[in-house]
């Protein structure tokens, strides 16, 4: 009898032929995402802008400049981990912050213009989601309509005027620096986008509803198999992007003292969406980090500060713009490509 061939060991490997070593590698390019680049952008504009960028003074106004675009990038994350997408958000927003405006001008309740704001994007995100989740219409032509029309009834709450009121009580949130140090100190509206970005972290990575977002982006209908109500999710992350998008109303009218319904809120729902993707979701649901788009939104808004300060031209930051959301989406696919979903 032949003695049985004893097989030699090898390199242990992980998925696709890849070695423990090549596995873990790629874990942590995977855990940092995008910080190195940020990081590399900020520290390229503090020697570009002769060691202005990086100081007590334009650090607080960089995270000021991120905070409305952190709020309404992470509704838009809820949004995408489903697969789907919301481009109305900026006309939300600027509906929201007309609501707020015109609820402030009301004698001794100026108050009552925050939860003005918070239900109309509730609302427009209901919608959004019933239409989706019911209708079984796409979600980029259902918001789409959305963008077109809810910017007509922002432009028709303010009959196509700006609403001004100088003495709007809560005007704190768009203003008020919390001090930590002398000469430096964080502003209110930072202090909200974390809240934010906290608040969704733990929805989506400690509660069964999380859960449930992301097997219904992986899978739909393995999701609505296994007894998920995918509808209710549906309706639920619409009417997140809705809820967070009226908050960012809030956030710009007390930062303006103004709102503007044919203005304010253009071209947000793409850098919502340019956070996202530059933060890890994907395009396709089921895969992404709240932490992640936080870090996406610092970037855009690194990107925009330090390109003021080194004296890039409006025309030409539109345009870098445009580049980084495509160069967001071809890294999408890398990312898509070059790893399995989880």
């Amino acid at each position: 009898m032949s003695e049985a061939k004893i097989p030699q060991a090898t390199a242990p490997t992980g998925g696709a032929g890849l070695s423990e070593r090549q596995v873990r590698v790629r874990s942590m390019i995977q855990a940092l995402g995008m910080l190195p680049v940020l990081i590399l952008l900020a520290l390229g504009f503090h020697q570009l802008a002769e060691q202005g960028f990086l100081t007590a003074q334009n650090i607080p106004i960089v995270l000021q400049q991120a905070a409305i675009n952190t709020v309404l990038g992470a509704g838009m994350t809820f949004v995408i981990l489903t697969g789907g997408i919301d481009l109305s958000v900026g006309s939300i927003l600027a509906a929201s912050a007309m609501a707020a405006l015109i609820a402030s001008l009301i004698p001794d309740w100026g108050w009552l213009g925050v939860p003005a704001a918070l239900l109309t994007g509730l609302g427009f995100g209901l919608i959004n989601g019933a239409l989706v989740a019911f209708a079984k219409l796409p979600p980029f032509i259902v918001t789409l309509g959305s963008l077109t029309a809810v910017r007509g009834l922002a432009r028709l709450m303010g009959e196509d005027t700006t609403v001004f009121n100088p003495d709007l009580p809560f005007a704190f949130i768009g203003n008020a620096t919390i001090p930590l140090g002398v000469g430096f100190g964080i502003p209110v509206l930072a202090v909200i986008a974390l809240l934010v970005i906290l608040l969704s972290w733990y929805v989506l990575r400690r509660t069964v509803l999380g859960v449930w977002i992301y097997a219904v982006g992986g899978n739909p209908a393995a999701a609505r198999l296994s007894g998920i109500k995918v509808w209710m999710i549906l309706l639920f992350v619409y009417a997140t992007s809705g809820l967070l998008a009226g908050l960012g109303g809030v956030m710009s009218a007390a930062r303006l003292f103004a709102a503007n319904g044919l203005q304010l809120g253009q071209s947000y729902e793409l850098d919502a969406i340019a956070a996202v993707i530059l933060g890890g979701t994907s395009f396709v649901g089921g895969i992404g980090t709240i932490w992640g788009t936080l870090i996406g939104a610092l970037i855009i808004a690194v990107l925009s500060n330090g390109l003021t300060l080194v004296g890039v031209s409006d025309i030409w930051q539109f345009i870098i713009k445009g580049l980084v959301i495509i160069g967001a989406v071809a890294l999408d696919r890398v990312r898509l490509q070059g790893s399995a979903r989880t």
